[in-house]
């Protein structure tokens, strides 16, 4: 049944003017995407009857229809450049649709009725069939527009009207003729179309509030993201302040500045700065990420040798290694290593590799970090014998504040951001950061860059001679200064 509430709220919002606009600019977008469509359904039934029926007169009328698509194409490339924010020039292309749809309607009844008058025999299921089919079409791609369907459907409710009433004032048949039969047949047929109408508008405004509860609800989530994000850096900055303070009163006592510190001392004072520490590394990582999440983080790309990076790496870890006892080999590649990227963001990254490969060894183990090349890529793995990862676990590893070993009491410790932090720098860099690892046998974990192109060599010597310069002129202004 037709749903009287379906046309108050088409009314309600066909008065709202962001509706109205909106509604235009989509129905004028979906008139040119269909025009082929229709032009191709008419051609098809025009070619049909032209065969059966008068060919001059049937394609004449088709021409008409032609002429009207011609009308339409012309109208949505005008209105092409429309944002749908104007509503002066939503009113007035709304009246070019209003009088391009009585034209189009207009003609495609003509077309329809032409047939109907040449078929003398037999009903009129064929024309009957091309305006069912072309109100149903209408039903179907007009409905974001209640009026104008409305407007298009009434002209051919004129042309059903018409062609049911033509053998019965023809033949002034009786009650119990067939042809009353067709006339009730296609009384029916109307009313199924107004009612197919409605349903496909309900669905349209349907879709249409759901978009708009998905952008007002993904609107929310960038604002409480947004807020996160500020809080996030807010608190990670407020926690370094007093901490830097700490860690360096910390280390003058373990430096032994401040005088000798008792031996009960000690152990305490060993304990809170490696907390220290850890809290430290805390803060960076959730200032990284904060950076990561707000797209904020600055990479400062150079160029990189692979095997310095890995001799850096490897010294810089070089006292953590031999603490837990760990011997750490490096391989280096014979050729040519280079790649861009930031050298402090891939040294982090670096870093994080190395020290789970240390932390998940056992003491007395080895890791071993290779370079290799294959093709256009370099690829660094860092290899060691420890108690290896779990199948189907890539989620947890390189997750958020996540560890493989999720349980209350681990073998170590970790905020379970290094290797989220590393994915994201990585793949910044157009890398790929994975690893292969077998339970009890140890952990390979590989990242790799695209190799350095000679172009790319050129550009950055000449970038460092450009820099080499541009210091050169400071120094020599500070000079002249002084």
């Amino acid at each position: 049944m037709i749903s009287l509430k379906a046309f108050w709220e088409a009314r309600e919002h066909w008065l709202d003017p962001s509706g109205r606009e909106k509604q235009i600019k989509d129905y004028v977008v979906l008139l040119n995407q269909l025009v082929w469509q229709r032009q191709a359904s008419f051609f098809a039934a025009a070619m049909l009857a032209a065969i059966y029926f008068d060919p001059i007169s049937t394609m004449s009328a088709y021409m008409l229809v032609v002429l009207t698509e011609v009308l339409d194409v012309m109208l949505g490339r005008k209105s092409k450049a429309w944002d749908g924010q104007d509503p002066v020039v939503g009113r007035h292309i709304l009246i070019h649709i209003a009088i391009n749809t009585v034209i189009s309607a207009a003609a495609i009844s003509v077309f329809v009725v032409n047939i109907a008058v040449q078929q003398t025999s037999g009903g009129h299921f064929t024309p009957l069939f091309f305006l069912f089919s072309a109100s149903l079409f209408a039903a179907m791609y007009n409905s974001l527009m209640p009026g104008i369907l409305f407007l298009r459907l009434s002209i051919y409710g004129c042309a059903f009207l018409f062609i049911a009433l033509l053998d019965i004032v023809l033949y002034s048949p009786p009650l119990s003729s067939p042809i009353w039969l067709e006339f009730f047949t296609i009384i029916f047929v109307l009313y199924f179309l107004a009612d197919t109408s409605v349903k496909f508008y309900v669905g349209y405004r349907d879709r249409v509030n759901q978009m708009k509860l998905i952008h007002e609800e993904n609107e929310r989530t960038k604002a409480a993201l947004e807020v996160k994000s500020q809080f996030l850096a807010t608190v990670s900055h407020e926690l370094r302040t007093p901490l830097t303070s700490i860690m360096g009163g910390l280390d003058l006592v373990n430096s032994g500045v401040l005088g000798a510190v008792p031996a009960s001392l000690q152990p305490i004072i060993r304990i809170a700065a490696k907390n220290g520490h850890q809290l430290g590394k805390l803060i960076d990582d959730l200032l990284d990420l904060q950076k990561i999440e707000a797209d904020e983080m600055v990479f400062d790309f150079k160029m990189i040798d692979a095997n310095e990076l890995v001799t850096e790496a490897v010294e810089s870890m070089s006292g953590y290694a031999e603490k837990l006892g760990i011997q750490v080999t490096t391989v280096p590649h014979a050729g040519d290593c280079r790649f861009e990227g930031d050298r402090g963001r891939v040294m982090q990254v670096m870093n994080n590799l190395l020290s789970n490969a240390l932390k998940f060894s056992s003491s007395g183990g080895a890791v071993k970090v290779q370079v290799d090349t294959m093709s256009s890529r370099i690829r660094i793995s860092v290899h060691d014998h420890g108690m290896g990862i779990p199948k189907d676990s890539e989620d947890r590893v390189f997750g958020r504040f996540s560890q493989v070993d999720s349980s209350d009491v681990r073998k170590v410790g970790g905020t379970g951001l290094g290797l989220h932090i590393s994915k994201q720098i990585v793949e910044r860099h157009k890398g790929k950061i994975g690893y292969v690892s077998e339970l009890g046998v140890g952990s390979v974990f590989f990242i790799e860059f695209d190799r350095a192109t000679e172009q790319g060599k050129a550009d950055t010597e000449i970038r460092l001679v450009t820099e080499l310069a541009d210091c050169s002129k400071v120094a020599q202004s500070t000079s002249w200064i002084a």
